[in-house]
């Protein structure tokens, strides 16, 4: 049986990557279910549960907007290298954002616990408080979860698809948000998962397809 989890997310500037972009990526309109997954995993982690994202709320008005960095990594050419120029990436992103998040959380079959007890052990949250067993942690881990939403008390700061976005707001949802009911999308191709299982997998890319925005609305499921 899983177990729902949400949150609001928003912040000035956001970059959900679309695969069927090039070199000069453009975002898509919402995070894809990995980036989803991601951000929920931002505000608590662990080992006997994983976290499946279900739907995502649109509650701003998509805006676009161009943007440039300059990158000085290794992956520059060996001429820019030498001469310690940098490579400047243009890309197109997403302004004033604001989602809401939704999630189930599910048992992780590949996690043994106490075979012998029949039992889960518990990670400690960053309240450090131990929970002790339990024989149902996709209940612990939401309570625990929400817990931390509310303390914001994160395992790592939610990012809107870079790290160079963090986000100016994460939390439970705020009351004055609303769905923004005009936006109508048909998202070609969006990243499902980088890896071939859910934790500890090997890379192996999947995807979904012609995904449609209902009146702000995309449920992960309707191409699963």
């Amino acid at each position: 049986m899983p177990y729902p989890i949400q949150l609001e997310i928003s912040g000035p500037t956001a970059m959900w990557t679309r695969p069927d972009t090039g070199a000069a990526p453009v975002s898509a309109v919402v995070p894809s279910p990995s980036a989803a997954k991601g951000i929920f995993e931002s505000v608590l982690r662990w080992k006997s549960v994983n976290i499946v994202p279900t739907r995502v709320e649109i509650c701003r008005p998509v805006q676009f907007h161009r943007y440039a960095t300059n990158y000085g990594g290794p992956l520059r050419k060996s001429d820019q290298i030498k001469s310690g120029a940098s490579f400047q990436q243009h890309a197109i992103v997403l302004i004033n954002v604001c989602y809401r998040l939704y999630a189930d959380v599910t048992f992780a079959q590949h996690y043994a616990g106490d075979k012998t007890r029949g039992q889960i052990e518990l990670r400690r949250d960053k309240s450090k408080r131990a929970h002790g067993f339990t024989t149902c942690p996709q209940h612990a881990f939401q309570d625990a979860f929400n817990r931390a939403l509310r303390r914001g008390t994160f395992h790592a700061y939610p990012c809107l698809g870079l790290s160079d976005f963090p986000a100016d707001y994460a939390g439970e949802f705020r009351p004055e948000t609303k769905i923004c009911e005009t936006e109508n999308h048909v998202i070609p191709t969006l990243l499902k998962s980088v890896f071939n299982g859910p934790q500890s997998g090997k890379w192996k890319p999947t995807f979904l397809n012609n995904l449609i925005v209902r009146n702000g609305v995309l449920e992960y499921s309707q191409n699963a």
